[in-house]
């Protein structure tokens, strides 16, 4: 069944296909059962929804993000992408790999933003595979404005004879946002289609696109689901702040109206000591679904959001009979960077 069949069987208002678009997703993505975990915690029923599997360049969320970016760049004539990403991105690693599969380059900057890592931590996992992408690879210090810096580059390109689009960090703008439109309105379909619906969405956010993008999606389209989103770096008020503005922003380019602020669900307690370094609850929310659902987390997002699920779980926030979905947004691949610590975790 396509998007528009789609849209019409849920009877919504949601029309994605004034859009540019490419077609660089495999979905719609599995939503399995994790009965393991779940008896491990004592409930509530979960479920996890396999955005890992999105198929570009090992998966994750930024795919489906990426098909109307690189669809917009497309229609702009554009012969490069350009983005930024701390070290170990998964957005950067999608990037490059989407830029292959149009025909473009890629140029990316990354932040060193996670401090205390061996010099391995900027060859391996997710910069290995920029690299074999052939993306052209600028670094910067930690602390700057990634976005604007990433911006004097495209200008700089730009005066040289390029014809670059820029894609902020995470692919998180109104554009990007719209594949987790699309994706609320698959999880609908889904839901419809077994017969299961869901209580809560629980993920991890960081950039706020893929946030967003679900909660503009469940908004337009009648659902209204909840989305607690585990902050994987901000405070609790930024983050709800950051992740309300685009929202609205994408509910404007969807033709709908915006929301209050209070739609918006954040925990920050899972953070840790910041972006990229890991909690204790962070490799227990790893080595947990490791072992009981084969499934790998990345120590960046995933994990966290996860350890927000158990720990959320463990405090009584959900009904027993409350039906969970787990949006896994891919990014094992960054697992390899970070192999003395979760081997020093395992023993």
């Amino acid at each position: 069944m396509n998007l528009a069949q789609q849209q019409n069987k849920l009877g919504t208002a949601v029309d994605l296909s004034k859009f540019a678009r490419v077609s660089l997703c495999h979905q719609p993505t599995p939503i399995e059962p994790m009965k393991r975990l779940e008896a491990e915690l004592g409930g509530p029923n979960l479920y996890i929804k396999r955005d890992d599997c999105t198929g570009l360049a090992t998966g994750g969320n930024k795919t489906r993000k990426l098909e109307f970016l690189v669809g917009d760049a497309i229609a702009q004539n554009a012969d490069m992408l350009v983005t930024q990403g701390a070290i170990q991105s998964n957005h950067v690693r999608q990037t490059a790999a989407a830029a292959c599969k149009v025909g473009m380059k890629c140029h990316a900057l990354l932040e060193r933003r996670v401090p205390g890592q061996p010099d391995s931590y900027e060859e391996t996992g997710n910069v290995l595979l920029d690299k074999l992408f052939g993306t052209s690879i600028e670094f910067r210090p930690s602390g700057l404005d990634m976005n604007a810096e990433a911006e004097a580059v495209v200008e700089k390109l730009r005066a040289e004879g390029h014809r670059p689009y820029f894609i902020p960090g995470g692919g998180s703008n109104a554009i990007g946002a719209l594949g987790y439109v699309s994706c609320a309105l698959e999880i609908a379909l889904q839901e419809e289609e077994t017969g299961i619906h869901f209580d809560w969405l629980v993920m991890g956010t960081g950039s706020t696109g893929t946030q967003a993008g679900l909660v503009a999606g469940f908004q337009s389209s009648g659902r209204d689901l909840p989305v607690m989103g585990i902050s994987v770096r901000q405070p609790h008020d930024r983050q709800v702040g950051a992740v309300h503005k685009l929202v609205n922003s994408t509910l404007d380019v969807l033709g709908h109206s915006a929301i209050p602020a209070s739609k918006i669900h954040v925990d920050d307690g899972y953070v840790g000591e910041g972006y990229g370094i890991t909690a204790d609850s962070t490799l227990e929310a790893i080595s947990m679904t490791a072992l009981h659902e084969g499934v790998l987390l990345d120590p960046v997002y995933s994990a966290k959001g996860m350890a927000g699920l158990i720990g959320l779980i463990r405090q009584g926030f959900f009904k027993p009979t409350d039906n969970v979905l787990f949006l896994h947004t891919g990014g094992s691949t960054a697992l390899f960077a970070y192999e003395d610590t979760l081997l020093n975790y395992q023993k």
